[in-house]
């Protein structure tokens, strides 16, 4: 290499230079949009709904149909299959090595070996969550018992909670959150409200109540360190998708938000001081936490339609979403006939005084289909 001999005052010029670039530097990639980095595709028969990363053991798991793919949260392709696992999705125990795919049965499964241990009767099973303070699964539901509890270890059956919407109301249960010291959040779709529950008494202590904004939550994510809630609320007989953000503390209203989409998924991410919405129609919202009062959204991405449900790798800061479209046909195919559509069959009536919205979720449309799975990050 050429030496090259710089005076002093060049070398001071530089030393501030590259003082001011450095200082520059984390402000223009916090502005870096977010964007599509990489799309996994793999056949896919039957429905989806739940995506859900394992950031410490590097997986992302997602019920699709009868079997659970597991996918490599770094090279981005499958890196196994669990078959006969029909659910939701999949609960994830990083430590224990354990999971928990959310159906009827439950079926809890080694997710180093991919190997079942045992499977535990859970009907209306749908949304879920993992609780690392008690080694607690739950599973979510839109009838009673809206929650079912398991030990992540083992399996075994800790209670249940039966209705945990106000004054003790059945509650279409979508999505939890647990702030990791014993209190645990939960949207109430039906009631718009959220419902706190104490992760080792599994007593009902509290119900938020969202306001006129917050109807139908779906989405649920929380900042632990400073205590506040995302509702990711779908909006009600017309309403606009909003995000209501609120105190974990004591239910206040912070502030409001709207949304690209009605949300189905929500996560946060403390590294970036983000929370995300995704939604059904192609997007994700992603809201900046300038401080604990203080809120905007920073960006709108575009995923692809039937995008709705999201989880977060912390490792990366990147956000992982699902969906499933027709597979391409065959070059040279003839093209298909397409009869008119029958009348759809009248879906089945709600238990008393609940709105299972979510009822049918994991249906998705006839034919060859492939299922995407899509990184986004900066």
């Amino acid at each position: 290499m050429k030496k090259l001999h710089i005076a002093a005052n060049v070398l001071l010029a530089a030393a501030a230079g590259l003082t001011a670039s450095l200082s520059v530097a984390p402000m223009a990639a916090a502005a870096e949009p977010y964007h599509i980095l990489a799309t996994t595709q793999i056949p896919a028969v039957g429905g989806i709904d739940y995506v859900t990363a394992d950031s410490a053991n590097r997986r992302v798991y997602v019920a699709c149909g009868n079997v659970v793919s597991v996918f490599d949260l770094d090279t981005y392709k499958l890196a196994g299959s669990l078959p006969n696992a029909s659910g939701h999705g999949v609960a994830v125990d990083p430590e224990a090595h354990t999971g928990l795919v959310s159906g009827n049965p439950a079926i809890l499964f080694n997710t180093q070996t991919l190997e079942q241990i045992k499977t535990i009767p859970s009907p209306g099973a749908d949304g879920y969550l993992f609780d690392a303070l008690t080694h607690h699964f739950f599973i979510l539901s839109h009838r009673a018992p809206n929650l079912r509890v398991f030990d992540s270890r083992d399996g075994s059956v800790v209670g249940t909670v039966d209705a945990i919407g106000p004054d003790g109301a059945n509650a279409a249960v979508e999505q939890g959150a647990t702030d990791g010291e014993g209190h645990l959040y939960f949207d109430v779709e039906n009631q718009h409200h959220i419902a706190v529950v104490d992760a080792n008494t599994l007593k009902v202590t509290g119900h938020f109540d969202l306001g006129e904004k917050g109807g139908a939550p779906a989405g649920l994510a929380i900042d632990a360190k400073n205590h506040i809630l995302f509702a990711m609320c779908r909006g009600t007989n017309g309403g606009t998708p909003t995000c209501v953000i609120l105190s974990a503390v004591d239910g206040k209203v912070i502030t409001t938000l709207p949304l690209a989409g009605g949300s189905d998924g929500a996560a946060f991410n403390p590294n970036t001081m983000e929370a995300f919405s995704s939604h059904g129609n192609g997007t994700l919202t992603v809201i900046k936490e300038n401080s604990p009062t203080d809120f905007v959204v920073e960006d709108t991405v575009q995923t692809k339609s039937g995008a709705k449900t999201c989880t977060l790798d912390t490792n990366t800061n990147r956000v992982v979403v699902i969906t499933r479209e027709p597979a391409p046909k065959p070059p040279g195919s003839p093209p298909v006939a397409v009869a008119a559509p029958a009348p759809a069959p009248a879906p089945e009536a709600p238990a008393p005084g609940q709105q299972d919205a979510g009822r049918g979720r994991r249906r998705g449309p006839s034919g060859p289909q492939i299922l995407d799975v899509i990184f986004i990050g900066r």
